[in-house]
């Protein structure tokens, strides 16, 4: 793992945000008379072409057959959750509108929070505690808005 600066993970953190933001826009649109599940496998082909070249590319690649077990295990797991949440929220997106469905999904902010807690002992301070009670209320807010 490379070394970082104390705010270089804010720049990737708030990256994700503005790809994870079009993702929803994109998704909506591209979903429009399509099977949502169909249209996760689209894209996650689509993904596993792009990162492949990317990884390529970068001179990232080395044998992930030599990858611990452990390793193996829990990127596969990681997978699995991935999957199960596109397909959930594609269908949530054909369902309902981009603005409500994705506050609800930022709502893994708060779960990560409570399983980091929990699996991974961190320990957020009272104000990190304090804005995570926000983001939760704030999802209650933007998805009951109606």
């Amino acid at each position: 793992m490379q070394s970082t600066t104390s705010h270089s993970w804010f720049f990737w953190a708030a990256l994700s945000a503005v790809f994870a933001a079009l993702t929803a826009i994109f998704a909506k649109v591209g979903i429009q008379g399509v099977d949502s599940d169909l249209a996760t496998l689209v894209r996650t082909v689509i993904i596993v072409f792009v990162l492949t070249a990317f990884v390529w590319a970068t001179g990232k690649w080395s044998n992930p057959l030599q990858l611990p077990g452990k390793t193996w295990i829990f990127l596969a797991l990681s997978a699995l959750a991935t999957g199960a949440s596109w397909v959930c929220y594609f269908r949530a997106l054909q369902l309902g509108e981009a603005s409500q469905v994705a506050p609800v999904d930022k709502f893994s902010l708060v779960l990560v929070a409570v399983f980091a807690f929990v699996f991974l002992g961190e320990r957020p301070s009272g104000t990190g505690w304090l804005g995570i009670a926000l983001v939760a209320a704030g999802v209650v807010v933007l998805a009951l808005r109606r």
